[in-house]
């Protein structure tokens, strides 16, 4: 699929994903035809609000015009390539990409939500020790076209009514790849999630992963200002060297000074999510509880404890249900809001840590062997 994160030329020799535009891009297209920049508009809605992706379906456009476009663009969504549904509901896509590689996709329903998990990289390069996508390396960046075909090609294999019914509620990139570490693609992405003209979900419905990329976290407030969570996973900057080794570029009080700024100025309710994966004689005795709640202190701040998902030579095991039960209270006890992540999709290896898709190996990458890039451009 073809990057959009400028504002491509129109050409027949290569249409362009209109998955990939937002917008702003869309408009500057059509101008480009000699055309009314509200086409955009148009052409927004039929895709993401009626699920269509074939032009002559596109009735309040000119027949002339609908022809100009199939020169110029496309609507390409990923090719399925398997397809799995646990026994507790959760649905497993495995998409294909260009490049021989695939992503999975994640679908979890629940009573009052549908919450979609979804890839932002093919691979990934944090190679943090608990996960299953970062022992795989990096083979690279998804375009934006790719992000947001997931989520289409979601709604439509769900069923919905994209236009009256929405089966997906929520938004989360936690699925393969470190978001903020494909900045602009993932940025372009979300204004489509939040566009009235594209599938309109609001700023806190969706939620943004990080391993802790500290630029691009004080970036993403000023660009598009959704939820934010921030795998933790460890009180302190010992214990996530290890565990999170992004953490010595970017350590943990650092961190956590990124956040407070994050939440700065936003409602009494804004809060940031920690992620902390609870691993067996690890990081989940009561001494960790109570740095964790020190670390915290005031911060608004929900940590998500998540039980770890095992994975084929992972070298660690899942905290007891005592265990995590107890770590729990000590937080609740200082004042911080906790809950325990109930376990979805495992049996299909959906659930978090556990997601592989298929990474083409030639270019594969990890975070020891290859310079990431993890500063804004200039």
């Amino acid at each position: 699929m073809t990057e959009t994160a400028n504002t491509p030329s129109p050409s027949p020799k290569s249409p362009t994903n209109l998955f990939g535009l937002d917008r702003e891009a869309l408009r500057a297209c059509f101008a480009a035809m000699g055309e009314k920049p509200f086409r955009a508009d148009q052409v927004m809605q039929w895709i993401y609000r009626r699920g269509l992706d074939d032009f002559d379906g596109m009735t309040n456009i000119a027949k002339d015009l609908r022809e100009r476009m199939k020169q110029h663009f496309e609507i390409r969504h990923p090719e399925l390539v398997t397809e799995q549904t646990s026994k507790d509901g959760t649905r497993k896509w495995v998409l294909r990409l260009d490049g021989g590689n695939a992503v999975e996709t994640v679908y979890i329903p629940e009573t009052d939500r549908g919450t979609l998990c979804i890839s932002s990289q093919v691979g990934c390069a944090m190679d943090c020790s608990f996960c299953s996508t970062g022992k795989q390396g990096l083979n690279r960046n998804m375009t934006t076209a790719e992000i947001i075909a997931q989520v289409w090609f979601a709604a439509r294999a769900l069923g919905g009514d994209f236009q009256n019914e929405r089966v997906i509620s929520n938004i989360v990139f936690m699925g393969m790849g470190e978001p903020l570490a494909n900045y602009q693609p993932v940025v372009t992405a979300i204004r489509i999630l939040l566009d009235d003209f594209g599938f309109g979900l609001s700023k806190r419905r969706v939620t943004v992963s990080t391993s802790g990329l500290v630029p691009f976290i004080e970036r993403l407030k000023e660009d598009v200002d959704v939820a934010l969570a921030v795998s933790l996973h460890a009180p302190n900057d010992g214990l996530r060297n290890e565990l999170v080794p992004i953490n010595r570029k970017y350590p943990i009080a650092e961190l956590m000074e990124v956040c407070r700024r994050y939440t700065d100025g936003k409602n009494h309710k804004a809060h940031i999510v920690y992620e902390y994966v609870m691993l067996d004689g690890v990081n989940d005795s009561p001494a960790h509880a109570k740095e964790l709640a020190r670390l915290l202190g005031d911060m608004p701040a929900k940590v998500n404890l998540i039980p770890f998902n095992p994975f084929p030579q992972a070298g660690y095991q899942r905290s007891s249900s005592e265990r995590i039960a107890a770590f729990a209270d000590i937080l609740r006890s200082r004042r911080i809001v906790c809950t325990t992540r109930k376990t979805r999709g495992d049996d299909i290896d959906a659930a978090c840590g556990q997601l592989v898709g298929k990474v083409a190996s030639k270019q594969k990458q990890r975070l020891s062997d290859v310079r990431v890039r993890t500063e804004p451009a200039a």
